[in-house]
């Protein structure tokens, strides 16, 4: 198998859409507003798609169900970005509502930052944190799966 897109299924297509495509500058590869399909560069050229998910309810045969709601996260798209704290200060001034600040992961390797999609959906930005500032335990895990 070979990863294709992650697809969100949505419920407001156009609030969702203007979110990646004017708020997180997003290339869109295919769609527009008012529609019921859209694909965004992040990386693969349609890397990101929205869908409206009552379409995708009617091809899985449960349209009547509900969606959940008031549960714990299933999924987060997680990103790379060369400086966590210029992105985080650019995104702010596009208007995104962060969960929480800018923060050092040690026992992670990661620097992290973390907002929602108009839907609910985690958006975690992440960049590798020297390894300097990585906790002992992570340091000694990663010494099992590195190659010699």
């Amino acid at each position: 198998m070979k990863l294709n897109c992650i697809r969100l299924l949505v419920n407001d297509f156009d609030k969702c859409f203007r979110f990646y495509a004017e708020q997180l500058n997003l290339k869109v590869t295919w769609g527009k507003l008012g529609g019921e399909y859209a694909s965004f560069d992040i990386g693969l050229p349609s890397g990101l798609e929205l869908f409206k998910s009552d379409l995708m309810a009617t091809k899985l045969g449960n349209y009547s169900k509900k969606l959940p709601l008031d549960n714990r996260e299933k999924i987060a798209l997680v990103s790379n970005v060369d400086s966590i704290d210029e992105t985080y200060t650019s995104l702010l001034k596009q208007g995104i509502v962060f969960v929480n600040e800018p923060t050092d992961m040690t026992g992670w390797g990661d620097r992290v930052v973390h907002f929602r999609d108009p839907e609910g959906n985690v958006i975690e930005l992440r960049s590798d944190l020297d390894k300097q500032k990585w906790d002992a335990n992570l340091l000694d895990e990663a010494k099992e799966f590195e190659q010699n």
